[in-house]
């Protein structure tokens, strides 16, 4: 009677083991903007084409994403909105059965400079974690050899602000950002980490041997600042999380948001 007992106690463990893996691996969203490229240069061709999705990076996981509620670029201050240049897609990964909406743009590049490219999601009900989520995303494109604009704010409700260079970066740099909420620094904020799994530069797909290599976590120190080494040619992404102060109905009742800032950058490896 007593083994039976404990083998029933192991198999309880295991399955709630088991169970706290899965959801842990399953909370971590990420909005996204990825470019075709994160450098034009001289005789490149100029046009860049942007893929907008809501997933989970590491597992190749996408969620179905509404049109966002803002899409635009800054280059030298000046923005420009794009919302109307985005075009809905139907795309699934290679584990999800039925197919979800992801959006597309194609921007062509006119003048040198640093275009930071950023949207505004309409927010997004998530039933396991009871709150709704808005990841405010950015990523940075250079163009044609003026570096001038990757360290400049464009205003959103929050935005990780890069203090490396976003752009021509080595595998194992170093990347260091500052984490703004309603333009102030955010002290101690939690920072997620995760690659984009199946990116075209993938030589093979990372397996993670257990959930917590799914998404690395940070925290910032007091001002805000954050650093994370990343160790692998392609794109990662850093969601810096917040709780907004306020709450949006669902169901008839008032419900937590989760705001994230989002920031995506590319690694390419030293041949």
């Amino acid at each position: 009677m007593k083994n039976k007992l404990r083998f029933l106690l192991f198999l309880f463990t295991s399955l709630v083991f088991s169970f706290f893996t899965i959801v842990t691996s399953v909370y971590a969203h990420f909005g996204s903007i990825i470019p075709s490229t994160d450098i034009v240069g001289q005789g490149d061709p100029p046009s860049v084409v942007l893929n907008v999705a809501f997933l989970h990076p590491m597992e190749q996981e996408l969620m179905n994403m509404a049109k966002p509620k803002q899409f635009a670029v800054v280059r030298g201050g000046l923005k420009s909105d794009l919302l109307p240049t985005l075009k809905e897609t139907k795309e699934n990964t290679p584990d999800q059965n039925q197919s979800v909406t992801r959006w597309r743009a194609t921007y062509t590049l006119k003048r040198p400079g640093d275009y930071t490219f950023f949207m505004e999601p309409q927010p997004y009900w998530e039933p396991t974690e009871d709150t709704f989520i808005i990841h405010y995303t950015k990523v940075c494109v250079h163009g044609f050899g003026l570096e001038q604009g990757w360290d400049q704010p464009v205003g959103l409700t929050t935005e990780i602000i890069p203090l490396t260079r976003p752009y021509g970066l080595w595998t194992n740099n170093l990347f260091t950002g500052q984490v703004l909420l309603n333009g102030q620094p955010v002290p101690f904020a939690e920072v997620e980490v995760e690659y984009l799994n199946g990116s075209k530069d993938n030589s093979s797909l990372v397996t993670p041997p257990s959930a917590p290599f799914v998404t690395q976590v940070i925290k910032a120190d007091g001002a805000g600042i954050f650093s994370y080494a990343m160790p692998r040619q392609g794109w990662w992404g850093f969601a810096a999380l917040n709780q907004a102060q306020w709450k949006l109905p669902h169901d008839g009742t008032d419900k937590n948001v989760e705001l994230g800032a989002v920031y995506w950058v590319h690694t390419r490896d030293m041949e």
